[in-house]
């Protein structure tokens, strides 16, 4: 086992005095500022960004956009509406931007010049607004709202949701699958894209008739469609299924004018799986965009593929490249795309070269999470697991990296925070495996520490060197413990085969990981204390954990399990996306029922001993609230000891900030009462 060197210095922070400062956490998380969707003015001279703070005491949080020069000066807030502002995007001349607000009593376009004076509504649709995108000219804006498809106009779908709003009746009626999806349930509208002038008139739905979203549900966004070249037409992402929707996984490129003098046009109707975000290179000659390979696999590698507009001959780029692209940004000649991709650990920027399909590693350590091209530099937003996400701007060959923003600067300097490390070890089959190992704040080497054990969900996912909001290493770090985090098989950033090792094996090669990586965690690290371990996760970390229950049961003084299956068979009828089951279980349980028995929690709770905290939501549609129920029954019933923390307001995740202390409290306080 070796240690690897990570850089964890790129966050600049003023010292303070130890007595001025405390261990970082839970109220340190919240308060830190978070920055999202950066955008680089046409001229390369501004960045645009939101920047979300947290109110307690509306227990919420709240966006603003602000301003910053690429050269990290100037840094000024652009609005100050007491609603939220959210998807900026600058005009083609760089002097106004355009975003969503809802300070006219639901989202809607607006527009603010970034030389000063108020923010103007564009104009005012009867439903909300979800998203927007402006052509290449700026004379015409696209923008998505949730309609009902045989609707002619917003209008009727906003005399539809009043009229049944009014009405005693509240059953709903289902003819096929999604009944609910992610957090909400269906009420038959779609996510439509539509397009308007910006002189004035009326939007058009350029998906009119199409039974299918754009935006994509729940998690799309403006990503997912673009004008094409001549701002006549748009590109949009959709996945057309009919009654497969909830087994299918192919999304599809379509094209359509935006005068619908034809209906829209597939351009990848030959790839089966996803094909999503489009994007233009600068000359207009060359549509880029995501695809992955295998139809039924969400994650499956995404390669960036390149279409002639002209020819329609298309060219995988990235075919030789073993990671997954996030994003597609072209240099301004063409030759280059700029991406971020998982990558041991990291989520680095990297630069591919469009005619040999060559990876060049920009920036390596830290994870990015966005992309703008500014007069011959890069800016990318990026964090750490000791710092949220801050602009940086580094030059093409990943020299002169130099800090834009320093929005966290004070806070992160009050806040003592534990020392990462990576490390490697050897998992299933002696391969290599990546961990990090979090050091307990104010760590003293002649000290025996308790270790908190963390599995990451997915499972096609990470603990990587991020700054996490839900499950940040830091808190347990600032509590005392020693935060350890395997990428056992299945996770990504390792290459495909890795990611792909998973399948209908959860409970193999995931468990002999974990069991390695304590293991070799426990003997690097001989200040941690092997007899004081809990292990925590959530989702397929959850999952995980109730596996450990009946597979490990002696290992550990106590277990967390959030959001975890308990019953594989049962979980298949009770979810909603169902491709992913069927894909993990190679089938259905009617077709494979051996597979979703294999490895199946119920079937070892007879074992179980270990005293578990289970937490679940009541608005998770994605590991239903019965799975919790149903786990902390069999530990009341075989008397474990044992605690449930239900959410009747959280989803698959607790984003409400004093939903966050009170879990932070229960979990840390349920450790604390089994190894301390």
């Amino acid at each position: 086992m070796r240690v690897l060197a990570v850089a964890f210095s790129l966050a600049v922070v003023s010292p303070l005095l130890a007595d001025e400062t405390h261990p970082f956490s839970v109220h340190d998380m919240l308060a830190m500022d978070r920055i999202s969707d950066a955008q680089v003015s046409p001229d390369g001279q501004l960045v645009v960004f939101v920047r979300r703070t947290t109110d307690l005491e509306a227990n919420k949080g709240r966006t603003d956009l602000w301003l910053v020069g690429t050269d990290g000066e100037g840094l000024r807030r652009l609005t100050s509406h007491e609603a939220s502002e959210s998807n900026p995007r600058f005009s083609p001349d760089a002097a106004t931007v355009y975003f969503l607000s809802s300070r006219s009593g639901s989202p809607q376009v607006w527009k603010i010049r970034i030389d000063g004076g108020e923010a103007e509504q564009v104009f005012d649709e009867p439903l909300d607004v979800t998203s927007l995108a402006l052509s290449p000219d700026g004379t015409r804006i696209a923008y998505s709202m949730d309609v009902f498809v045989d609707c002619e106009t917003p209008q009727c779908t906003r005399d539809r949701l009043d009229e049944k709003a009014k009405s005693k009746r509240t059953g709903l009626v289902y003819e096929r699958l999604f009944v609910r999806h992610w957090d909400s349930w269906k009420d038959g509208r779609r996510s439509h894209v539509f397009v308007r002038s910006l002189e004035g008139g009326e939007g058009t739905d350029v998906m009119k008739g199409v039974d299918a979203d754009c935006p994509s549900k729940p998690f799309g966004g403006p990503e997912e469609y673009t004008f094409t070249p001549d701002g006549r037409g748009v590109v949009f992402t959709a996945r057309d299924a009919g009654r497969e929707e909830a087994w299918s996984t192919d999304f599809d490129l379509y094209v359509v004018p935006i005068d619908l003098s034809a209906p829209p046009r597939c351009l990848t109707e030959a790839n089966e799986a996803w094909d999503t975000h489009p994007v233009f290179s600068p000359d207009g000659q060359t549509l880029a965009y995501l695809a992955m390979e295998r139809a039924g696999y969400e994650s499956d590698r995404l390669r960036i593929v390149l279409r002639g507009w002209g020819s329609g001959e298309t060219r995988v780029v990235t075919e030789d490249w073993d990671r997954s692209a996030r994003s597609i940004v072209f240099s301004p000649d063409a030759s280059t795309i700029y991406t971020h991709a998982d990558n041991l650990g990291q989520r680095s920027l990297f630069a591919i070269d469009v005619a040999s399909g060559e990876a060049r590693t920009i920036v390596e350590q830290g994870t990015v999470r966005s992309i703008g091209w500014a007069d011959g530099r890069l800016i990318v937003g990026l964090d750490h697991l000791r710092s949220p996400v801050e602009l940086y701007s580094v030059q093409l060959d990943g020299s002169d990296f130099r800090s834009v923003t320093q929005i966290n600067g004070e806070k992160l300097a009050a806040a003592r925070m534990g020392e990462p490390e990576q490390f490697i070890f050897q998992g299933w089959n002696d391969e290599v495996v990546y961990a990090y190992v979090v050091k307990p704040v104010d760590f003293d080497p002649a000290q025996r520490y308790p270790v908190a054990f963390l599995i990451h969900g997915g499972p096609q996912g990470s603990f990587g060197n991020d700054f996490h909001y839900r499950w940040n290493p830091q808190a347990y770090a600032g509590a005392g413990y020693a935060a350890v985090m395997g990428d056992f098989h299945g996770s990504t950033g390792y290459g495909q085969a890795f990611t792909d090792s998973i399948r209908d094996d959860w409970g193999g090669k995931p468990l002999v990981d974990l069991q390695a990586g304590l293991a070799a965690a426990l003997e690097r690290y001989p200040w941690m204390d092997g007899s004081r371990v809990a292990a925590l996760g959530a989702s397929f970390g959850g999952y995980m954990i109730n596996w450990i229950a009946g597979q490990w049961p002696d290992r550990f003084r106590c277990l967390v399990s959030h959001d975890g299956n308990i019953d594989e068979q049962m979980a298949y009828y009770d979810t909603e996306e169902l491709w992913f089951p069927e894909w993990e279980r190679g089938g259905t349980p009617w077709e494979n029922p051996e597979a979703y028995q294999k490895h199946n929690p119920i079937n070892h709770v007879d074992k179980w001993q270990t005293p578990m905290l289970v937490v679940h939501g009541a608005l998770d549609y994605r590991v239903v609230d019965t799975q919790g129920i149903s786990s902390f029954t069999a530990l009341q019933r075989r008397g474990i000891p044992s605690k449930l923390l239900y959410f009747p307001d959280e989803n698959h995740w607790v984003l409400k900030p004093h939903n966050s202390i009170q879990w932070h409290e229960t979990v840390i306080g349920w450790l604390d009462q089994w190894t301390r």
